[in-house]
Parts: structure tokens; C-alpha cells; sequence
């Protein structure tokens, strides 16, 4: 038996086969040159990503205006935001700066697993916000009834935890596959297509199991968020004044526009059986959903938003009188 401790395997004698120890982000590795722009670009991004969210969650507790269902959830997708692009973006600064991609094989799992449970949970809470905007225009005389604060936290804490186990269950269905090959992920986190295409043996069964819980927790959310708007178009178009219109569209346009960015960069990534993105392509799809989208995130709904933009005038005029 012959032990590799830098190599990131073990090779046993008895069965010739190596059996991976930690696996090797490569990034962007393919663009060395570029390394340093890179590292600055997505710290400012992180950094802005950061401040921007911390900003809406502060003004949402603050500012009277801003206490109803609509910026309580708006303020809980800020802190999920800030969260989801913790997980990845620290590791792969750290990777460009030191140009070493080791991960062990737990961190690689947990990377996985927590990335996969905070984007169900988006997916959830992005639904939950159609909910609250078709109520909000489709039922207005019984909104605060049906939205109390008591239904808003079962809300959120269903989207919070209905994720967990089942995405805790399927990241350990595929780090128990064995991993005998390669080591190295062409990616900047551990994503399940990168890290199936390394396993060794029939993968059929997992890629079947990453296609279901993608229908269940980004087809079938987004179906209900279609109803949601098809019946609140269907309700603001009814309006008679156009003054009513305009602000009923205004409230529910920078959710539309979040929602169709994230669908659409991870329906393409899970929505597939058998994922035949090119390596290229998937890492430039994962970069959208990771961090340029959360970047855009907070600037719509602050931008098309009056109250909020209010709201920040009047933190400003307070530090900075």
C-alpha cells in the first residue's frame, strides 16, 4: 500500500484503485495572467454585495414605513443573499490569491450541500414574495388578515428549513459514490455536475435524483410564481385608472426581473437529466447565479423602489447631516 499525502489520493495495492482524499478547484486557473483583476473584481462585487444587502436589512428594520410582509421578506432574501454568496466567493479569493484549489473532501461536501440548501430556500422565498404581491393586489381588503406577521415567520421559516433535508440527503447520496479518478473540479466551488463527472461507476441514479429535486424545488416554485403573476396582470390590467396601474406594476416589476435572472441561469444548470453544458460555458452560467446576479439583486429593488429609496435618504441624512 502506498500512501500519496500531497497528491490528494491513497493508492491501495490490493484492488490497484486510488481513492480520492480532496479534491482541486481549478477556477481560473486557464487564465493566470488575469488573476489579480479577477481578485479584485470579485472582491468589490462581494464587498458591494455586502454592504448593499446589509443596508435594505437595516433600513427595513428602522424606518416605520418599511414594517409590512412585503419588506420583511424583502429583508430576509437580503440576509439569505449575504449568506449564499459567503459560502463561495471568500474560497475562491482565497484560491486566485494563493493559486491552490485544495479542498478537502468534507469541505467540498459542505460547500455543496450549503450552496444547494440556500438556493432551494431562495427559490422558496422568491415564491413566497409572488404570494405576498398577489394577495397584496388580488385580495387588498383582506391583506393584513391573511398576511399577519404570525403567517409571515411560518412563511419564511418553512422556506428556511423545508430544503434542509432533502438536500442534505442527496449531498450525501452523491459524496458516497466512489471517487477514483480525476481530482480535479473544473469549477470555482463544488457544484454536483462537476463533482458526478469525477465518480466513478453509473451516476444514472443521482443525475435522476439532482433532475426531481430540481422539478420539486425550481420548476415547481416557478409554476407557482407564474399563477401568481398571471393572475395579478390579469387583476391590474382590470384597473380603471392608469395612475393604479403603473404603481401596482412598479411594486411587482423588480421581483419579475430577480426572479426570471435566477430561474433562468439554474434551470440551464439542473434542469437537464444529463447535464451536456461544456465546462466553459457551465462555469460562466455558475458565475451569473453565484454572484452577478446577487449583485444585481439589491440595485433593482432599491432603484425601482420609492419607499425604499425614501427610506435611504433618510438613513444618509442621519450619518451624514
Amino acid at each position: 500500500m502506498s500512501i500519496f499525502k500531497d497528491g490528494e489520493q491513497i493508492k491501495t495495492g490490493k484492488s490497484n484503485t486510488t481513492t480520492i482524499m480532496e479534491f482541486v478547484l481549478l477556477g481560473f486557473s486557464d487564465i493566470p495572467n488575469l488573476r489579480w483583476i479577477l481578485f479584485g473584481i470579485f472582491s468589490l462585487l462581494y464587498l458591494t454585495i455586502l454592504m448593499c444587502n446589509s443596508i435594505i436589512i437595516l433600513i427595513t428594520i428602522m424606518d416605520p414605513i418599511l414594517q409590512i410582509p412585503m419588506y420583511f421578506f424583502l429583508s430576509n432574501f437580503s440576509f439569505l443573499e449575504i449568506c449564499y454568496v459567503t459560502v463561495t466567493i471568500p474560497r475562491m479569493l482565497m484560491d486566485l490569491c494563493t493559486q491552490k484549489g485544495n479542498i478537502s473532501f468534507l469541505a467540498c461536501a459542505a460547500q455543496m450541500c450549503f450552496v444547494l440548501m440556500l438556493g432551494g430556500t431562495e427559490c422558496l422565498l422568491l415564491t413566497v414574495m409572488a404570494y405576498d404581491r398577489y394577495v397584496a393586489i388580488c385580495n387588498p381588503l383582506h391583506y393584513s388578515v391573511v398576511m399577519s406577521h404570525k403567517f409571515c415567520t411560518q412563511l419564511v421559516t418553512a422556506s428556511w428549513i423545508l430544503t434542509a433535508p432533502v438536500v442534505i440527503g442527496q449531498t450525501w447520496q452523491i459524496f458516497s459514490l466512489p471517487f477514483c479518478g480525476s481530482n480535479k473540479i473544473n469549477q470555482f466551488f463544488c457544484d454536483i455536475p462537476p463533482v458526478l463527472k469525477l465518480a466513478c461507476g453509473d451516476t444514472f441514479v443521482n443525475e435522476i435524483a439532482v433532475y426531481v429535486v430540481a422539478v420539486v424545488f425550481v420548476m415547481v416554485p416557478f409554476m407557482l410564481i407564474v399563477v401568481s403573476y398571471g393572475k395579478i396582470i390579469s387583476s391590474i390590467l382590470k384597473l380603471s385608472s392608469a395612475k393604479g396601474r403603473t404603481k401596482a406594476f412598479s411594486t411587482c416589476s423588480s421581483h419579475l426581473i430577480v426572479v426570471v435572472l435566477f430561474y433562468g441561469t439554474a434551470g440551464i444548470t439542473y434542469l437537464q437529466p444529463t447535464p451536456n453544458l461544456s465546462e466553459g460555458m457551465g462555469k460562466l452560467i455558475s458565475l451569473f447565479y453565484t454572484i452577478l446576479i446577487p449583485t444585481l439583486n439589491p440595485i433593482v429593488y432599491t432603484l425601482k423602489n420609492k419607499d425604499i429609496m425614501l427610506a435611504l435618504r433618510k438613513l444618509f441624512t442621519k450619518l451624514l447631516p
